[in-house]
Formats: C-alpha cells, structure tokens, sequence
C-alpha cells in the first residue's frame, strides 16, 4: 500500500483533516505536512513541502487540497518528477492515474464535497499506469522539462 503526503493550506484545512482521517481509517500511512488550522497560509509553502517529501522517497503519492486545487496544482508542477493533476471526480481522478501516472492529485476544499473527495480518492488509489501509449507521451513531457529553456516558440 502507497504511502501518502497530504497538505493543504486554509482553504483546504478542513476537507485535509477529513481526507487525513479517512485514507488513515483505510490503511495508508499518511504523513500531514500542514497547514495545521485555517489561519491564512501561503498555498506553495504547503505543495513545495508535499512534493519534496516525495523527490526524497519519503512518500509515494501526495494530497494537495487548496480552495480549488488550482494554485496548489501550479505550484507542484513546477517541481522536476511530479504530475498533479487537478480532479474534481472520481473519473478525472482515475483517467490522471491510468493515462497521466500523477503522483499528486490536486482538489478544493470549497468547491469539493467530502463524499465526493472520497471517492476521488478510491478512483484514483484504485487505479494503476496503464503505460504503453502513455508512456511515450510522459517521454516527451519529461523531455519538455529537461529542455525547457530550449524551447522557442514562434
């Protein structure tokens, strides 16, 4: 079973603790990297600690939850390895593992009931990489980011 980094910042510190609760209550090892109330919080602080915590191997899979998954999905990708992807249902959240391999997913805690960041969750723990096609695709996504600077665009 994955191990789990979750965060959040305010917007999502109320959904996180539920999500928290719920992934723990299903046998995943959950490591919390905040926020820890709804005070006002910066939203990358919260995905920079989620997404180093899984470049050094200490996690498998990461949680963001802001208010709506937008900022803290940004933020994220600009880390070197990590896919977020940004779901708002069990099929999006589904499709980001089976075609895009995330290894974040990204939601909001005011756009995104609990029942319904359950099952995203459920959908997308539940689902695998189903490589091939997409592999190529990731191929040249990670191409993309090891020559970034290289691109010109006309």
């Amino acid at each position: 079973m994955e191990s789990i980094v979750i965060g959040a910042d305010h917007g999502g510190y109320l959904l996180k603790e539920k999500v928290k609760a719920y992934l723990v209550k299903k046998g995943y090892t959950v490591t919390d990297v905040g926020t820890t109330s709804e005070g006002s919080v910066d939203y990358p602080d919260f995905a920079a600690r989620v997404v180093r915590a899984i470049q050094k191997k200490r996690a498998e899979l990461g949680v963001l939850i802001c208010g709506t998954g937008i900022g803290m999905a940004i933020t994220a990708n600009k880390f070197k390895g990590i896919r977020a992807a940004v779901v708002h249902d069990a099929y999006t959240a589904a499709m980001s593992r089976r075609h895009n391999n995330a290894n974040v997913i990204t939601f909001g805690g005011r756009v995104v009931g609990v029942g319904v960041a359950f099952s995203i969750l459920d959908a997308w723990l539940g689902n695998h990489f189903e490589g091939g096609r997409h592999t190529r695709r990731l191929n040249k996504i990670e191409a993309i980011e090891e020559k970034a600077n290289e691109f010109v665009i006309i």
